[in-house]
């Protein structure tokens, strides 16, 4: 029997469906999960507080200084990302960036200086391979890509740190190579001094010294306020690395450094590398009379103070 229209009437109504609510919580959870894959790359590795080494090794310090820089790098390198949400990140790949630059000024050396008698003497052929595995294009995506080619200076260098404990290997440390290795490293600290100085609000003009005889020039440099950070994170990842190279190199020229005194020296500009490491909410530019700090000019005052303090060790190493 059919129902009649009035009963239909009465008949209760079911919802209709949620789908508004359903977007709602299908966009919080997007949202959560962007913000979380956001959270957990931009989070800066750990300071390093201790090397590995072997004590009959010569040079096994200095080595594992850079395979724990590199494996970092293999984990999670950033500056190639290609993908949404994390190629939206720019302080962690600049911190990154950094960090490769002060291990390939390490591998450089070592290459060079390091595992040579002599400069004459034939290149090491793992540390030579190694340092050109770093040399790749470090946004590249493949062909080959970046971490796989950090990858495989990881492997040469263990195979180099085999060497060293086979004795087919060498590692000379004189006083003359730590003084090349501290040369280089004060020289990249200079220019990143300047990169942070010149993104002060109060620096818009800077001096360039020119040796054409006609004296100084002067030329504009203003930092643009998006790139502020990048130069920031970009010194911290320098400064990160290098704090885990001179804890090596406290370990391999022990000897050296306690000869020529500079022990104390080192260990300062630990601290230095240490106190640079700080993590601010957001990175200011403020004035000198701002309510509001520069951050730039905070960690260059630490850099430029370990800097002084390595030339000051450079001038000690090569007095003879």
């Amino acid at each position: 029997m059919e129902r009649t229209t009035e009963e239909k009437s009465k008949e209760p109504k079911l919802p209709a469906k949620p789908r508004k609510d359903i977007i709602k919580v299908v966009l919080g959870l997007f949202i959560l999960f962007v913000l979380i894959t956001m959270w957990l790359n931009s989070k800066k590795p750990p300071i390093v507080e201790s090397i590995p080494y072997e004590k009959e090794v010569k040079g096994s310090a200095f080595v594992s200084a850079n395979l724990i820089l590199i494996d970092q790098m293999m984990g999670n390198w950033l500056p190639n990302d290609k993908f949404w949400p994390t190629v939206l990140l720019d302080n962690m790949p600049n911190f990154q960036l950094g960090q490769l630059e002060l291990v390939r000024y390490n591998i450089r050396i070592l290459r060079d200086r390091l595992s040579r008698m002599r400069s004459t003497d034939k290149l090491d052929p793992y540390t030579e391979k190694a340092f050109s595995a770093l040399s790749n294009d470090p946004y590249k995506w493949w062909f080959p890509s970046a971490e796989s080619r950090w990858k495989e200076a990881h492997k040469l260098l263990n195979l180099y740190l085999s060497g060293l404990r086979d004795g087919s290997s060498q590692f000379f440390p004189r006083a003359d190579n730590l003084a090349e290795l501290f040369q280089d490293i004060s020289s990249l600290l200079g220019g990143i001094n300047t990169r942070l100085l010149n993104a002060s609000r109060e620096k818009k003009v800077v001096k360039a010294l020119e040796d054409s005889g006609e004296g100084e020039s002067q030329v504009e440099v203003e930092i643009p306020w998006y790139k502020v950070d990048n130069n920031f994170y970009y010194a911290q990842g320098v400064a990160y690395a290098l704090h885990a190279t001179l804890l090596a190199v406290k370990i391999d020229f022990r000897e050296t450094l306690e000869k020529k005194n500079c022990m104390g020296l080192l260990d300062s500009i630990l601290d230095d590398l240490r106190m640079s490491y700080f993590e601010p909410l957001i990175v200011f530019n403020g004035d000198i009379d701002s309510i509001f700090a520069n951050h730039s000019l905070n960690l260059s005052s630490l850099l430029a103070d370990a800097k002084q303090k390595m030339d000051s060790i450079i001038i000690t190493l090569t007095r003879g």
